[in-house]
Parts: C-alpha cells; sequence; structure tokens
C-alpha cells in the first residue's frame, strides 16, 4: 500500500468524521476494524488491501494532527478561498484541503508541491472537475502566503 493510498484512507476518515459531527480520531478504531474494513472492500477497490502497520501509524498521525488543528486548517482555507465561506465549500474539498495543508505544515517528508499534486489528484477522484483548480488554487496561495515560497 502507498501513501497515496495511505492518503486517500486518511480523507476517507476525515470526511465521515466531519459528517458525523466526530473526531477521526476517535472513530479510527472502529473505522479500521478487520471486520469494518471488510465490509468497505465490496463498496470500493481503495478498500482491498488492509493497511499495514506503517500505513496505519502514518493514517492516525494524520488523523490526529487533523483533529489537533482543524480550527487553524479551517482558518486558512477561508482567508484563502476569497469570496467564499467555508459553509459554500464541498464537505469533500474541505476535507482535501484540511489533508494538504496538514500535511504541508506538520508531515516534514511531504513537499508542499507534493502535497498539493496528491490534493488536487485526490479532488479529480472524489469531488466536482471545478474543484481541482480551485484547491490548486487555494493551496498555492496558502503555501506562497504561510510558508513565502511558490509550490514548484
Amino acid at each position: 500500500m502507498t501513501r497515496t493510498t495511505a492518503r486517500q484512507l486518511a480523507l476517507q476518515l476525515e470526511f465521515s468524521a466531519a459528517a458525523s459531527g466526530e473526531a477521526a480520531g476517535a472513530v479510527f478504531d472502529d473505522f479500521f476494524s478487520r471486520e469494518h474494513y471488510a465490509t468497505l472492500a465490496s463498496e470500493h477497490k481503495l478498500f482491498a488491501d488492509f493497511p499495514d502497520q506503517k500505513q496505519l501509524d502514518y493514517i492516525r498521525s494524520l488523523t490526529a494532527l487533523l483533529d489537533e488543528h482543524r480550527a487553524e486548517f479551517d482558518a486558512f482555507i477561508e482567508k484563502y478561498a476569497k469570496g467564499w465561506k467555508l459553509e459554500r465549500i464541498s464537505r469533500t474539498a474541505r476535507a482535501i484541503l484540511r489533508c494538504a495543508m496538514c500535511e504541508i505544515l506538520y508531515v516534514e517528508d511531504v513537499p508542499a508541491a507534493a502535497a498539493i499534486n496528491e490534493a488536487v489528484e485526490l479532488s479529480k477522484s472524489y469531488d466536482e472537475p471545478e474543484a481541482a483548480p480551485f484547491i490548486n488554487g487555494i493551496l498555492g496561495s496558502f503555501v506562497k502566503g504561510e510558508l513565502g515560497e511558490t509550490a514548484e
């Protein structure tokens, strides 16, 4: 299982948690119980293989950071989504943006450009076609505004 797949699973967990109003960390163990995970395999090929320990550790770390810094990420989204209220942005796009911002700020071995590219690719799979350039624009502005660098 690749980090891209782990990212997709973290996104699924983040989206599910946000929809239910629970913290992603709070539902982690239930989501990744072998019994529950096996039921998901028939729904989507993403769930065909159970994550190994390294992937579970990455997902757990990412979701803990998402829970801890959700208000910070949402403030950044509102700051860089000029003219958009957070509630107008799809839940999927918000989850993708949060995950990318989390990796950019808190995961040392993920370059900003890689996090942005992954976010754009995720949006192509999980959201409307117009979400990809929207997400790319917000994340590019975020990196430039907060880190003072361009996402190349």
